[in-house]
C-alpha cells in the first residue's frame, strides 16, 4: 500500500488522474443518495396529499381547492399548474355573448328598480353557493354554471336564470342532462330555477318575473 502510494507520488500525472477519477465517483455517489432521498421526499408528501384529500369532507367550495387538480384524468399539483401556465398563451374573451349580454341588462336594471340591495351575479358555479357533505355528490356540481344568480343582501343566492339560446337542445347534446342535474341541486337547497328562453322571454315577462322572485325594497 506504501508502495503504490510513493509511486503516485512520485508521478505527478498519475496522481492527478486517480484523484479526477475519485472525485468524480464521489459525484456520481452523491448524486445518486440526492436522487434517492428526493424520490422519498416526493412519494412521502404524495401519500400525504392522498390521505388529506381522502379525509376532506367535500363542504362547501373549499374542498375543491388547495389539492392536486385532475387534469386529463390524473392529478398534479400548485407547481405543475403553473409550468403549464407559463407555457400556455391567454387572451381574453367575454364573460357573455352578445344575446346574454342583453339578458343581463335588462335583468340588472330589473331587479335593481325592485331592490336596490339585491345584485345580478353571471356565469357563476353551483360549487360557489352550494354544499354537500357528500364529496362525489359535491363533485359532480362544482364546475356546473348558472348563466345568472340574483344575490340578496346577505350575499345568498335565492334564484337561478338560465339562458336558453338558440340550438340549446339540440338533438344528441347534452345539455338537457346538465340541467337536470343543476335543477335537482338547486331544488333541495330550495334555490329557485327558472328559464328564460330566446325569441319567447319578452321584456315585459322578465320584469314581471323579477317582481314576483324578488321582495320590494322596504
Amino acid at each position: 500500500m506504501t508502495e503504490d502510494f510513493n509511486r503516485l507520488l512520485d508521478n505527478p500525472v498519475l496522481l492527478l488522474a486517480t484523484l479526477l477519477v475519485g472525485a468524480v465517483i464521489g459525484i456520481v455517489v452523491e448524486r445518486l443518495i440526492e436522487g434517492q432521498r428526493l424520490a422519498e421526499r416526493r412519494a412521502y408528501w404524495q401519500v400525504r396529499r392522498a390521505k388529506q384529500q381522502a379525509t376532506k369532507s367535500g363542504n362547501g367550495p373549499d374542498s375543491s381547492m388547495g389539492g392536486p387538480a385532475q387534469v386529463g384524468g390524473s392529478a398534479i399539483d400548485a407547481a405543475e399548474q403553473l409550468r403549464r401556465v407559463m407555457d400556455a398563451d391567454f387572451t381574453e374573451r367575454a364573460l357573455l355573448n352578445k344575446s346574454e349580454a342583453v339578458v343581463f341588462k335588462a335583468l340588472d336594471a330589473a331587479v335593481v328598480a325592485r331592490n336596490p340591495r339585491w345584485q345580478v351575479m353571471a356565469q357563476v358555479s353551483l360549487g360557489e353557493f352550494l354544499a354537500s357533505k357528500d364529496k362525489e355528490a359535491y363533485l359532480a356540481i362544482n364546475s356546473k354554471r348558472v348563466d345568472f344568480a340574483l344575490m340578496d343582501e346577505t350575499a345568498r343566492v335565492r334564484h337561478t336564470l338560465e339562458y336558453q339560446g338558440n340550438g340549446h337542445h339540440l338533438p344528441g347534446g347534452s345539455a338537457a342532462a346538465r340541467d337536470a342535474v343543476k335543477k335537482e341541486a338547486l331544488r333541495k337547497a330550495g334555490i329557485g330555477y327558472h328559464e328564460v328562453v330566446a325569441g319567447h322571454t319578452t321584456p315585459g315577462e322578465l320584469k314581471r318575473l323579477v317582481e314576483r322572485l324578488v321582495p320590494a325594497a322596504n
